[in-house]
């Protein structure tokens, strides 16, 4: 369906929480939800055990989305909310029916601690195979977590939006990730933190002395080239405050560590078509796992 936001839910609890996020995100913008449940067909001799026939398999897949789409109306009125039955291996019908939405919303399960969070099989197949932006949504996510605490320092959602945090490659810079995040900044009414990591060229790194003028003259010249970068953007999006941090240091590292106070953070994927197959990138797989943030996962040429 065009111009939808889909979301692919399996009844689990990251998944129903990933569906709230996806109710919030389409009543910002303005356009309809889709939940799409995908029913993986089982080996016959398993479809024919007592526990699980034909008839219980029909009951709990029609199930899982008609409660869901129910209980979203309810506490998101306004929202268009369509359901869809689709069979096939989930990772690949899911990006299948993105091909045509805004956005594909999943959840991922929370593991706590340092351990991050799982992206599944299915989350990370989708992520790499659609061409449309996909969002991950940790386990446990709340609409309070996307906004300031209050002057009591208690989470609340009169607040307004924690910054959009936006990732950028200053040597590529591609104008389909950068837009995306500043309008969803617009649409949140917040600011745009942008970050960019970076190392010295191996030439400068290996064999040379520490020399702090010249490690001061490489992070100045970085920071012009992410301020002249952002040029353009500034004057498109005027009401959109920026944040610009470029710092020696490990890109993933730095976008973990802002997603902290995020209510967002956008990061690309280079699109591949090639024998080799899809490539998500080290940084985009290592935000994946440890945002404590929703995560956009933006693909470009």
């Amino acid at each position: 369906m065009p111009g939808t936001i889909t979301i692919g839910l399996d009844g689990s609890p990251e998944s129903r929480t990933a569906a709230e996020w996806a109710a919030r995100e389409a009543r910002l913008r303005g356009l309809p939800l889709r939940i799409v449940h995908v029913w993986e067909p089982v080996p016959e001799p398993m479809a024919q055990a007592p526990l699980i026939g034909a008839e219980t398999q029909q009951h709990w897949t029609e199930r899982v989305p008609r409660e869901a789409a129910e209980a979203l109306r309810l506490r998101h009125p306004g929202v268009e909310v369509t359901t869809e039955q689709l069979s096939g291996h989930p990772g690949d019908v899911l990006a299948d029916a993105a091909k045509d939405a805004e956005l594909l919303v999943l959840g991922s399960r929370g593991l706590g601690g340092i351990g991050g969070f799982m992206v599944g099989s299915v989350g990370l197949s989708a992520v790499a195979h659609t061409e449309r932006p996909v969002v991950l949504v940790r386990a446990g996510e709340q609409a309070a977590d996307e906004h300031e605490a209050d002057p009591a320092g208690s989470p609340s959602t009169a607040t307004p939006f924690r910054p959009v945090v936006l990732g950028l490659d200053i040597d590529h810079p591609d104008d389909t990730l950068i837009a995306f995040a500043f309008r969803a900044a617009e649409l949140r009414a917040t600011s745009l933190h942008v970050v960019h990591g970076w190392f010295p060229p191996p030439y400068y790194a290996y064999g040379t002395p520490v020399n702090p003028p010249l490690h001061e003259a490489l992070a100045l010249g970085d920071r012009q080239a992410l301020a002249e970068v952002l040029r353009p953007w500034r004057q498109k999006y005027p009401d959109v405050g920026i944040i610009e941090e470029s710092r020696y240091s490990s890109p993933a590292v730095l976008l973990v560590e802002a997603a902290r106070t995020a209510s967002l953070v956008v990061v690309g994927r280079r699109i591949r078509r090639s024998p080799f197959g899809a490539h998500i990138g080290h940084v985009t797989h290592a935000v994946l796992h440890h945002s404590t943030a929703p995560v956009a996962v933006v693909p470009h040429g």
